[in-house]
């Protein structure tokens, strides 16, 4: 059970709130769809529903507002547009991605491609699908945690009509088994056809509230579109023919050289057009639609000379019977309403109820909850949401080639000129360049992280951000070292082999300090990886991710050396033997793994990197802490 409160949107600026005291419920087992014209507020209410937008009012999914359910995507299953994923990153690979930040087990996965006919497109790239198949991507996303509530906002838009039943039989599925489902259309017609429940709004207010046939009956109404260049001509005769007759015909003039006839057939239009000779280009049955508020009907004498536009058709008229009679002279309405629908006219005399009600409710919109919109919640599994977030595309082993190439050749013309020491020979360090590749990789990678999560978010649909959860940036961080680590190995490695190769044995010779270069190696890589990282994170980009790395030899180092060599008031003297009186129960190995840190930071490249890391750290737990403090 679905129940909306009070929906009212924040104005903006001028402008009247986009929804206005919206209030209605969708029950289970039932389609419900949410009816109005562009830009009467569908959108809005979905988002206020989801607590996506500021404003007033409470949703109930099962008698719990959203935010106070533990794991929301088991409840409602949500489609707001297209899939924001990847466009390299397969559909399977997609989901089982989002499979971890839902916390459900992987082979969910497979399930949901089979059910939504993507099952033969599972290795195909999200850049490459058709609209069609991003709709059914994004409805196994939206069944992924088997959620009770699906909120679908205009699904079918776009669609082939055999893509959309498709669709509307899969949410028919979903009702039959329990759950609830609302979506959103601008189309009454498909409404009536696939909806047993319809919610009518119109400008952000609640105009109709009514079952599916109910609905079809006082909305909808069968007609003859008629096509002709002699449309004055053909609303005589048809007229003229049904007062001879005593039959109740509606000829309404939709503008240029189209008719609508009400009451009548596309046989009786034929031959009325066939016996006096009128011009037919077009004839066929159609259903027209009413709109959500027409006006009361005129009366007796009332008559009027305006034709009514397309899209404004008068209210039905009932289908002739042998008891019926008519007023002669009143049978056809070129303009104006004629009275003879009495469901119609029932409908209508409640609307001023139905005003008072609104009214009375608006009175108290201001009692009700606002509605404040939360941060993103993280995934379940971090981890392997990260892990398959990475190696889901190809960019890392890309990133990965490519700066072991271009370090094994700088490595081995570096070696050539015979001035840089080996260590810079392992990096494939030249002078010229303020970081080694390997280095600025890393950098690249980590900046990717999260410069990718706001490019194309997945975990937070309709917020346009990332969850700042310790989790998520634990399991970012983590992953990101790691790849940085091994990406230093591989290349110091693969640059030590290139030497030994080219040079002979004697140039690649491992030098005693070795573990103090491995980990300055290490810790230069891993500290621009997360330097990318944290930059990204912040800046939510992954441009400002490198500059945040490439910011740490151009800018940081130099202003570290002028500090260290300016002259200092007081001595350090004597620190390391106070770090060991400090550390007296430390475990010997422990004391020289101390010491090694702390002459690393001591170098003005070791110091600058910490320094910078310790600012972007402390900028993201600062602006994730505001982001928290606004909500």
């Amino acid at each position: 059970m679905l129940q909306a409160i009070g929906l009212t949107s924040q104005p903006r600026q001028d402008l009247p709130a986009a929804v206005d005291d919206l209030s209605f419920q969708a029950g289970p087992g039932q389609v419900t769809a949410l009816l109005g014209a562009p830009g009467a507020g569908k959108t809005t209410a979905l988002r206020l529903m989801l607590e996506l937008d500021q404003g007033r009012g409470i949703t109930y999914f099962r008698g719990l507002p959203l935010h106070r359910i533990a794991h929301p995507a088991t409840e409602v299953g949500t489609l707001l547009g297209d899939v924001p994923g990847h466009p390299a990153r397969t559909v399977r690979g997609q989901l089982r991605m989002l499979c971890a930040a839902a916390g459900v087990p992987v082979s969910r996965a497979g399930e949901l491609l089979e059910g939504v006919g993507l099952g033969s497109l599972a290795h195909q790239r999200l850049g490459t699908l058709s609209h069609g198949m991003d709709r059914r991507l994004g409805l196994a996303i939206a069944l992924l945690a088997d959620p009770q509530t699906l909120l679908l906002d205009d699904p079918a838009e776009g669609l082939s009509p055999q893509d959309a039943s498709w669709l509307f039989g899969l949410l028919r599925e979903h009702a039959a088994q329990g759950g609830t489902v609302l979506y959103t259309t601008s189309d009454p017609k498909a409404a009536a056809r696939t909806a047993d429940h319809v919610v009518t709004i119109e400008a952000g207010r609640l105009v109709a509230d009514q079952e599916g046939a109910e609905f079809a009956r006082t909305r909808l109404r069968p007609r003859v579109a008629v096509r002709t260049p002699h449309t004055a001509r053909l609303a005589g005769l048809l007229g003229r023919e049904a007062r001879e007759g005593r039959r109740s015909v509606e000829v309404v003039a939709e503008g240029g050289s189209r008719l609508s006839v009400y009451g009548s057939s596309c046989a009786e239009v034929g031959e009325t057009a066939f016996r006096n000779g009128v011009l037919i280009h077009q004839l066929a049955d159609e259903t027209g639609d009413m709109g959500p508020t027409a006006e009361l009907p005129p009366g007796p004498g009332a008559s009027g000379s305006e034709p009514f536009g397309a899209g404004h058709l008068a209210p039905a008229a009932p289908a002739p019977d042998a008891s019926s009679s008519c007023v002669p002279g009143q049978g056809v309405q070129v303009s104006g309403v004629p009275a003879h629908d009495a469901p119609v006219l029932a409908a209508r005399s409640a609307l001023p109820e139905l005003q008072l009600l609104i009214d009375a409710r608006s009175e108290l919109s201001e009692q009700q909850p606002v509605i404040t919109p939360l941060p993103a919640r993280g995934p379940l599994r971090p981890l392997r949401y990260e892990l398959r977030r990475v190696f889901g595309v190809r960019t890392a082993l890309a990133v990965a080639g490519v700066v072991l190439v271009v370090s094994v050749a700088l490595s081995a013309v570096l070696a050539g000129t015979g001035q840089p020491p080996l260590s810079h020979l392992l990096m494939a360090w030249p002078e010229l360049l303020p970081l080694p590749p390997a280095a600025f990789a890393a950098g690249l990678l980590g900046a990717l992280a999260f410069g990718e999560e706001f490019r194309y978010p997945a975990l937070a649909v309709g917020r346009g951000g990332v969850p700042r959860r310790f989790g998520l940036l634990s399991a970012k961080l983590t992953v990101s070292g790691v790849i940085a680590l091994l990406l230093a190995l591989i290349t110091a490695a693969a640059n030590a082999g290139v030497l030994r190769l080219v040079y002979g044995g004697d140039l690649a010779t491992i030098p005693r300090n070795w573990p103090s270069l491995a980990v300055g190696w290490s810790g230069l890589t891993i500290g621009c990886a997360w330097a990318g990282l944290l930059g990204a994170g912040v800046f939510k980009s992954t441009t400002a991710g490198l500059a945040a790395v490439l910011s740490v030899p151009v800018a940081v180092v130099p202003m570290v050396q002028a500090a260290l060599a300016a002259p200092a008031a007081r001595s350090v003297a004597g620190f390391p033997a106070r770090v060991r009186e400090l550390a007296r129960g430390w475990p010997h190995e422990a004391d020289r793994w101390l010491i090694a840190v702390l002459r690393l930071l001591s170098q003005p490249v070791g110091a600058a990197l910490a320094l910078s890391l310790t600012v972007l750290l402390c900028a993201y737990l600062l602006t994730g802490l505001r982001g928290r403090a606004r909500w």
